[in-house]
């Protein structure tokens, strides 16, 4: 394909999923909703957890009443609101043990300086902070504040003492928060909550374990202006990133030029050309116990590149193309004792055969293959449809899913033939 250098104004948001791609499907979450000004982004965020199949026990503070009433709250999340110790209407029962007990995950977002400062000293003066001592299982805060009160050095002993506790307090966002000012404190982004939240529902399978993946498309420069590039959009090569992450692995992305937002991963490396592609992968490949090729590097490159835009002068323009390095054959080639390498194909046509074939031509462990040409499984879409195909010529074929799922499975596959029996 050739196309013109643009930037692109679409951006995939890892939200609008389908909805039968639910993770949290009968996991029980409760939300404790802190007065902090991102509030409103919590509440968003609280809904895009009901997506994910989860349901949402709201508890909010007097100060979030303040911002948000907890009649809209109620509305938003379709749950009844909680926010007394003590109520005439819930007198026969205890609610904060009651509570406690009742959902698998306990949240707190916004988790402003105070809430934070009496979480950490154990304090329990309202149903919330009660409820969170009564609570036995994995506890995540999101910090949100002003930069200065964040970096103040009683909110970081706050934050140092709830991780020695065993909670989980995710990193704030930099940028311009809503008093003006600039710098870390901004509500995590919603892939980091997600992934947060499925990290602490997730056994932690891969743990230990260095992983790279390479995602996306390359781009091979005809002039300053145009370039050879394909189709591929990352989708799958970020879902096999983020879905490692999230069982514990340490994961590197090297991945070509794409628009959609990163997952929460150790290292991104950013290429464009397919040698770039190709030194970033072969440099790092020493150190990985496993190796993930989903990106769709260019066969071929322009001979040359032209210094100057090409000017539509003639009727017929003719460009010589080379073929670029083949990075998969070159890993196997590499290959350090124990290491995986996973490598995938888009074909279009007798799909078993030709991934079959691949694997064989390329000696990887396993070879993931998909029809470009079947709906719903091409480039730039959601979902995929393929084949996972081993060493041994064993074939698993997967139906049509979300990326993500799709990623989840592939994980298992490699986890059940290559992780867990060198384990056991």
């Amino acid at each position: 394909m050739i196309a013109e250098k643009q930037t692109s104004s679409a951006t995939y948001s890892q939200e609008n999923m389908p909805d039968y791609y639910r993770p949290l499907e009968s996991r029980t979450v409760l939300t404790g909703f802190t007065g902090g000004i991102a509030l409103c982004r919590a509440v968003d965020y609280s809904r895009k957890i009901i997506s994910l199949g989860a349901g949402i026990i709201p508890v909010m503070t007097r100060h979030a009443a303040k911002l948000v009433s907890p009649v809209t709250m109620a509305a938003l999340t379709g749950k009844k609101v909680h926010m007394e110790l003590f109520s005439l209407e819930d007198a026969a029962s205890i609610p904060h043990i009651e509570l406690a007990r009742s959902a698998d995950l306990f949240l707190v977002m916004p988790a402003t300086a105070n809430f934070m400062a009496k979480a950490a000293s154990g304090l329990a003066d309202d149903l919330l902070s009660t409820v969170l001592l009564a609570f036995e299982g994995p506890v995540l805060f999101y910090p949100s504040m002003n930069p200065s009160m964040y970096s103040n050095p009683v909110t970081e002993s706050s934050m140092r003492r709830l991780r020695e506790l065993g909670y989980t307090v995710v990193d704030p966002d930099q940028g311009k928060t809503a008093c003006g000012e600039k710098g870390r404190g901004r509500l995590p982004s919603w892939p980091a909550v997600r992934q947060s939240i499925l990290k602490a529902v997730t056994p932690q399978t891969l743990k230990g374990m260095k992983i790279l993946v390479s995602a996306g498309p390359t781009r091979e420069p005809l002039d300053p202006v145009r370039y050879i590039s394909n189709r591929s959009s990352g989708r799958m090569g970020y879902a096999m990133a983020e879905s490692a992450a999230t069982r514990g692995a340490d994961v590197t992305l090297v991945t070509g030029p794409v628009s959609i937002q990163a997952p929460g991963v150790r290292d991104i490396c950013r290429v464009e050309t397919a040698a770039q592609m190709a030194d970033a992968v072969l440099g790092r490949s020493a150190e990985m116990d496993v190796i993930v090729m989903t990106a769709a590097v260019a066969d071929y490159a322009p001979c040359q590149a032209c210094d100057t835009k090409i000017k539509k002068v003639e009727d017929k323009l003719t460009v010589h193309l080379k073929k670029t390095q083949d990075i998969l054959a070159e890993l196997v080639n590499r290959r350090t004792r124990n290491q995986v390498i996973i490598g995938f194909c888009a074909e279009t046509g007798d799909l078993e055969a030709r991934t079959a074939e691949k694997i064989r031509n390329k000696g990887a462990d396993l070879m993931v293959g998909n029809d470009v040409t079947m709906p719903g499984a091409g480039f730039d879409v959601q979902t995929n449809r393929v084949i996972v195909v081993s060493a041994d010529g064993s074939v698993e074929t997967l139906p049509m899913m979300d990326k993500r799922e799709v990623a989840e499975r592939i994980w298992y596959i490699v986890e059940k033939q290559f992780i867990r029996s060198s384990v056991d």
